[in-house]
């Protein structure tokens, strides 16, 4: 976030009175913070010798999260250029409570600095607020724990929806977990578990221990079968959960009258079950995978009288332990007085506001499920072997792969057949804070045998995933990889600024190059191979979208959306792209261009190994000479080599040169001719041969792959129309124009002479600087010889005329500099503009249009072509296949 100190700027925290204090006072946590001195208290000693407001409001972000039970640790905060103002940035598990968290602290520092300016600020009711949030934003305890045991085990998730569904693992390897429900878990387990007179019908008819029971829809019936089964007996909803409207120990008929209504209004169905009472101890025994994980004892909220305080002040004293928290941030959980607790505690002849004998116990919830404040006590290891046969038979019977097996009976550690104990209940997606977080005992990792269940050893969670960013080419290289890699047998997702691509099959059109499109890309089941354009606005808004890439593209870095987001230089632009670089593993690759010094010194930042790509052939050149060092250090780079039939495409690797293929064989160059596409096909050959594919897979890969518009819309499509060349291509920035303007002078070349005219139709989008806009024009003045200036249809901010403005004068400045005598008109509108080129141009003619609307212009072109694929009959391009070779 973006602070504005003001006045603050010129007071250090200790220049401020009463500021260190009040704000250790509300936060004496903050002694956790190690800060930049590295050790405990290291923060609070900044506070005191003086530290700005900025750096203050990143520890109160960090520590509000922590205290709302989300453990996060990592922040800085540095000046944002103008004096006074400062990025604070801080890590967050939870963007919404990261962002509350965020306002709240800046909130708190101006009140400790003027309470005046922020007077309705209550800290701890703020606080508790953020609790909720976090309790309700929050992964639950139990789906967390699973969670972390994946990360341990470098198991991928990615969140798919507000609550608990989540997805393990990426693409074709992934499973799914609903808080502890998995991808294995069986629908019919779920729904027998549901009816728990099924449940109990079942596990009888396998001979395992249960209570009598019954159902029944009306009080009267409920009483009628109380009577039949004996007192005392148990009314509960026949589907009910979180032990909600369960009654235990009723001793008459008025009891289970009483007791019908709360019972029959927690359940979906509105049935009521009615079941002997089993005494004993309430004992969870955690089955997965057909294996006792986990037992624990629960003990239902209550506080023991110590002859001086009420029921209440006991219960406040209880809950003052650091470890009880509002929901589930916490180990245990505040025990709540509400109605049913006031009820319970008269029934044992006591009231909230009078003083129980001292040792009394006072039961304040009737089960003990920790969400009602009641605690646990770990039994895995004392359970006799017969109980835990019966709690894994059980789970068996009722067919669920993670079941919580409630067992009443006097003691675990003797068999329930002799002690005369009993299931009383089975749950699908049980709880598992009990186990990992017990009041006494050792806690339990149930989380491992359910990642061991949906990932055994050595199963993969991972799909292989490669990034490419740079300024101009990632599209085309995208394309490229993903072709080669498709040949292979590999299933693709492809993301690019045409759309989401899968298997070849677009599936979303659009720009598709930030971090929520590679996240569909990791959601889809069939995807085997990951292929991400990644454009720089997407990593300053959200980071990349997934942890690592275990290849990294960079294609180049040249002066392109500057002024844009806070980066106002190419070296700044530099840093962005590197993330790309800097998400590579140890295991992985970074592909980068030895020819621009921005993107070759990214090598130092990448964890894996270096792939080189250079157009530089001669020794001297910068790139060369890189490459050259590198292979000598046994590094691999694909580079271009010049030979007696033309420009090849060979790997060095070490001392060893492989030749690939001639630069000419490339559809997508034209015959050599476009140079920047012989640059993709090396970013691509490099990116493919680090993803394991072979050279030959490679070269045929490169030889097929063409610059249609059908695989490759807006990327340098050639169509002839009336023996004219007409190009589409998406040319938007100086540097691309710098390369489109080398392949045009090429293109005019016959047998050493310039024949015919090329005509360029060129525009740039409104948020480029001027002086990009003029050097663009200028560049294009050098390679055609009449121009038609055209605007986006989004302005981008700038008014109707102006861009064009700026590229006539770029074009205007380059005849007076260096005599060239381009023609320039301008037509604002596309399509008209296309026309008009269009109608003017000869046969022989080379006609270039830099469009927005790739589509549109085709189908213009089309339709002038005269082939009757006009606008209605070829409504859109992008839904036909590219014809077979």
């Amino acid at each position: 976030m973006l602070v504005d100190l003001g006045s603050l700027e010129a007071f250090p925290s200790n220049t401020i009175p009463g500021f260190v204090d009040g704000l250790v006072a509300w936060m004496p946590s903050l002694e956790d913070h190690a800060c930049s001195l590295n050790r405990r208290g290291g923060f609070l000693t900044r506070l005191r010798d003086g530290t700005w407001a900025g750096h203050v409001s990143e520890h109160i972000a960090l520590e509000l999260q922590n205290l709302a039970g989300t453990d996060v640790r990592h922040g800085k905060t540095r000046g944002a250029g103008t004096v006074g103002q400062y990025n604070v940035i801080y890590e967050f598990r939870e963007e919404l409570v990261g962002i509350e968290a965020g306002k709240l602290a800046v909130r708190i520092v101006n009140h400790l600095v003027d309470s005046g300016a922020d007077p309705d600020l209550d800290y701890l009711s703020e606080l508790e607020a953020l609790i909720r949030l976090a309790e309700r934003a929050a992964f639950g305890p139990s789906t967390q724990a699973i969670l972390d045991e994946a990360a341990s085990r470098d198991i991928p998730f990615i969140r798919l929806d507000r609550h608990s569904l989540v997805q393990l693992g990426q693409g074709v390897h992934q499973q799914r977990i609903r808080a502890t429900m998995t991808s294995r878990t069986s629908g019919i387990g779920v729904d027998v578990a549901s009816d728990k007179n099924l449940t109990n019908r079942l596990l009888d008819s396998a001979g395992l221990p249960v209570p009598k029971a019954d159902v029944v829809e009306d009080v009267e019936a409920a009483v009628a079968v109380a009577r039949r089964l004996g007192f005392p007996c148990v009314l509960k909803p026949l589907d009910g959960n979180h032990g909600r409207g369960v009654h235990l120990d009723l001793q008459s008929d008025d009891e289970v009258r009483a007791a019908f209504e709360g019972a029959r209004r927690e359940s979906r169905s509105g049935e009521v079950v009615v079941e002997t009472y089993i005494h004993g101890n309430d004992y969870r025994c955690l089955v997965i995978g057909g294996q006792v994980a986990a037992i624990a004892e629960r003990v239902p909220a209550s506080v023991v009288g110590d002859g001086k305080s009420t029921v209440r002040e006991l219960v406040e004293r209880t809950n003052a332990d650091p470890r009880r928290g509002i929901g589930h941030e916490k180990v245990l959980t505040r025990i709540q007085l509400d109605e049913a607790a006031e009820a319970l505690v008269r029934e044992q002849g006591h009231e909230l506001d009078a003083v129980p004998p001292s040792g009394t116990r006072v039961k304040l919830a009737l089960t003990g499920n920790m969400s009602t404040g009641g605690t646990s006590i770990d039994r895995t290891l004392e359970a006799h072997p017969d109980n835990v046969e019966i709690a894994e038979m059980a789970a068996l019977v009722v067919g669920l792969d993670v079941a919580g097996i409630d067992f009443i009976c006097p003691d675990i550690t003797v068999p329930v057949r002799e002690t005369g104990g009993a299931i009383v209940e089975v749950n699908a997606a049980p709880g598992f804070r009990m186990h990992t977080h017990p009041t006494e005992g050792e806690p339990q990792y149930v989380a491992r045998p359910v990642i061991d269940l949906l990932f055994p050893s050595g199963a993969p969670s991972r799909i292989p995933i490669i990034g490419v960013t740079g300024t101009n080419g990632k599209t085309t290289t995208v394309r490229m990889i993903a072709h080669i890699l498709k040949l292979m047998g590999r299933r693709v997702g492809m993301t690019s600024t045409d759309g989401i691509v899968v298997d070849g099959r677009m599936i979303k059109r659009g720009d598709m190059s930030g971090p929520k499109s590679a996240r569909m890309i990791l959601q889809n089941p069939t995807v085997d191979t990951a292929v991400f354009e990644v454009a720089r606005g997407g990593i300053l808004r959200e980071g990349l979208g997934y942890d690592r890439n275990d290849v990294a593209v960079v294609t180049n870095v040249t002066a392109d959306h500057l002024g844009l987001g806070g980066i106002d230089t190419v070296r700044q632009l530099a840093d962005v792209k590197a993330v790309l670089v800097e998400a590579v593993p140890r295991s992985g690759t970074a592909v980068l261009n030895a020819d621009d010094p921005n993107v070759a010194r990214m090598g130092s930042r990448s964890d894996g190994a270096v792939i080189y790509f250079s157009m530089e052939t001669k020794k001297g050149d910068p790139g060369f000479d890189r490459v050259d060092g590198h292979c000598g250090r046994g590094g691999a780079a694909f580079v271009v080599r010049r030979t007696d039939e033309g420009d090849q495409i060979v790997l060095r690797h070490g001392p060893r040169v492989m030749p690939v293929l001639y630069t000419h064989l490339i559809p997508a160059t034209f015959g050599g001719k476009a140079r920047m596409n012989v640059a993709n096909a090396l970013a691509a050959a490099a990116a493919a041969w680090a993803s394991g594919a072979h050279l030959h897979d490679i070269r045929q890969g490169l030889r097929t792959f063409t610059t249609s518009f059908f695989q490759a819309p807006g990327r340098l499509n050639l169509i002839e129309v009336g023996g004219v060349r007409v190009i589409i291509d998406y040319c938007h920035n100086v540097d691309g124009m710098r390369n489109l303007s080398d392949f045009v002078n090429r293109m005019m070349i016959e047998n050493g002479v310039r024949a015919g005219r090329a005509i360029g139709v060129i525009g740039v989008p409104g948020d480029r600087r001027d002086e990009d806009m003029r050097a663009y024009g200028a560049l294009a003045a050098t390679a055609f010889d009449e121009i038609i200036v055209r605007e986006d249809r989004n302005l981008r901010g700038r008014a109707p005329a102006e861009t064009s403005a700026q590229v006539l004068a770029g074009i205007a400045a380059a005849g007076k500099k260096g005599g060239i005598t381009a023609k320039a008109e301008e037509i604002l509108d596309e399509l008209t503009a296309v026309q008009a080129a269009l109608r003017r141009a000869n046969p022989g003619d080379l006609l270039v249009m830099c469009v927005d609307d790739a589509i549109g212009v085709y189908r213009e072109t089309m339709a002038a072509a005269g082939q009757g694929l006009g606008a209605t009959a070829y409504a859109d391009p992008g839904e036909f296949e590219a014809p077979e070779g």
